[in-house]
């Protein structure tokens, strides 16, 4: 079976099995497009992307235009003479002069079912929404956000306690696998896209701060959600006189009070009220300080905890 050059476009962590599977497999990888090096940190230094760091110690050719609407990113795509393109969370939405480009077309893995979950965060917004299951669609590309007809899709359960960083580790390995049976299904002809059912849409909107700062009046369940949902990333953030801490694990307790005040304090960390309700903290990372269990934390107060959290 001829191979196929393959153009690789992907960023973040979640982008990077895909890319090793490809590297490892039949068709060879002719280029690699990842974002623009970002300053990050205290220190704000330049750092590569996931992707690129794997693509330069794998020696392939990286390519990181600020935009792909740019005539001389298409000429250098061009040059490539990519049969086909995969897309897994590029973090740019591709051109219609790009999609038309490979013989093959474009093809993307989307870390939900969709329809469910098109969009940016698929992964917190499922564990947001208590979702039972979740999974991993590869889908071909069109103009539409992830509207594109579905190739191959894969379900798993999301069980209860299941973080944000564990479903995106395991969408990221179920991607890879998902996607080379995809390429070599394509290949030998045995699979026919389908289109997307207009039932069942829903949008994975962007995180932003707002989605990131907990909010004691609701349910000791939706404050429970929120702090899996976010870690490790962007984190679920409280405040304690004044002071933000990130909340990074917790259980369900079984008191009720005035929401925000500490019910009492356990020897896995404080219980604290919610509008129905109350969570345990079990671990937490205060401002400037290191991720710790919430018993070490209340040992350094003294295991007494006043103020309220909001």
């Amino acid at each position: 079976m001829t191979p196929w050059r393959v153009v690789y476009m992907g960023t973040p962590d979640f982008a990077v099995p895909a890319l090793n599977g490809l590297v490892a497999g039949p068709d060879p990888v002719v280029g690699v497009f990842t974002q623009p090096d970002r300053p990050t940190g205290r220190g704000m230094r330049m750092r590569a992307s996931p992707v690129k760091e794997v693509a330069v110690a794998g020696d392939l050719p990286v390519f990181q235009p600020e935009r792909l609407k740019n005539p001389e990113v298409l000429a250098d795509l061009t040059a490539l003479a990519p049969d086909l393109i995969v897309v897994a969370a590029y973090g740019q939405i591709l051109p219609e002069t790009v999609l038309a480009l490979p013989p093959q077309g474009c093809i993307n893995v989307h870390a939900s079912l969709l329809p469910r979950w098109r969009g940016a965060a698929p992964i917190q917004r499922a564990l947001l929404a208590g979702d039972q299951t979740s999974g991993v669609t590869i889908m071909r590309m069109e103009k539409g956000l992830d509207t594109g007809p579905i190739l191959s899709m894969e379900a798993i359960p999301l069980p209860d306690g299941m973080t944000g960083g564990a479903l995106h580790d395991a969408l990221a390995e179920l991607g890879a696998r998902l996607l080379l049976q995809t390429i070599a299904a394509l290949k030998a002809g045995s699979i026919q896209p389908r289109p997307q059912p207009d039932a069942g849409v829903t949008h994975a909107a962007k995180l932003t701060s707002a989605d990131e700062r907990i909010d004691f009046m609701a349910s000791a369940e939706m404050a429970r959600r929120q702090i899996l949902a976010l870690n490790p990333w962007p984190g679920a953030v409280a405040r304690l006189d004044g002071q933000p801490v990130k909340l990074c694990g917790c259980r369900l307790g079984t008191g009720s009070g005035t929401p925000g005040t500490t019910l009492a304090i356990h020897g896995d960390g404080p219980e604290i009220a919610c509008g129905a309700g109350s969570i345990v903290v079990t671990e937490l990372q205060p401002a400037g300080k290191r991720r710790m269990s919430a018993r070490d934390w209340l040992l350094g107060r003294g295991m007494r905890l006043d103020g309220v959290w909001e």
